[in-house]
């Protein structure tokens, strides 16, 4: 699959992929759509983009108009796709680029909160589900009108459900086999 930024400053931007088959790229057809849903509140926004991967999801936020993009990887391949693509498409200034382990990262006292936290693990190991557990417990990573992106296979959603205290689930949208779930904090009684 080729990869390519989609609209704005870096449009038309290709992107290197991670060699290997470790990440879960998203296709052209779901991203354009998570940024069509968007609109014009990704301009001037804060992005984690969690598990990195090729860096596709943040650096269209970048490419978009977000102020700020984090990401993040455990791996050596992913962070070091993601330093190119992010200095091909000239948007160093404004990305942070961290490997870590997303685990620990979101169990640490926050040190910014974001507007937009993307999740997209590896397929199939439920680990959206810790991620999205972990968030949920340290809410201080997420901005008070921020959400949570899932994205994940439509069949690693049927298969478990998070235990979630103050996030709640308030859409989804599936392009093939990707599926998007938007989380948001549970509105206080």
């Amino acid at each position: 699959m080729s990869l390519r930024v989609i609209a704005g400053s870096a449009k038309g931007r290709k992107l290197k992929s991670v060699p290997g088959d470790t990440t879960r790229p998203i296709t052209d057809r779901a991203k354009e759509s998570l940024f069509n849903i968007l609109g014009g509140d990704v301009i001037a926004s804060n992005w984690w983009d969690l598990f990195g991967g090729t860096g596709a999801v943040g650096i269209e936020a970048l490419s978009r108009g977000a102020s700020f993009v984090r990401f993040s990887d455990l791996n050596r391949a992913p962070i070091e796709t993601i330093k190119h693509n992010v200095e091909h498409c000239g948007f160093d200034s404004e990305a942070d680029i961290r490997r870590a382990d997303a685990f620990v990262y979101l169990s640490a006292e926050p040190d910014r909160t974001f507007e937009y936290i993307y999740i997209a693990p590896p397929q199939f190991h439920e680990m959206w589900v810790q991620a999205l557990e972990l968030l949920d417990d340290n809410l201080g990573w997420l901005a008070e009108d921020g959400w949570v992106i899932v994205q994940i296979a439509p069949g690693e959603y049927k298969r478990s459900s998070p235990a979630l205290r103050n996030l709640e689930e308030f859409d989804q949208r599936k392009y093939g086999s990707t599926l998007l779930v938007f989380y948001q904090r549970k509105e206080s009684p």
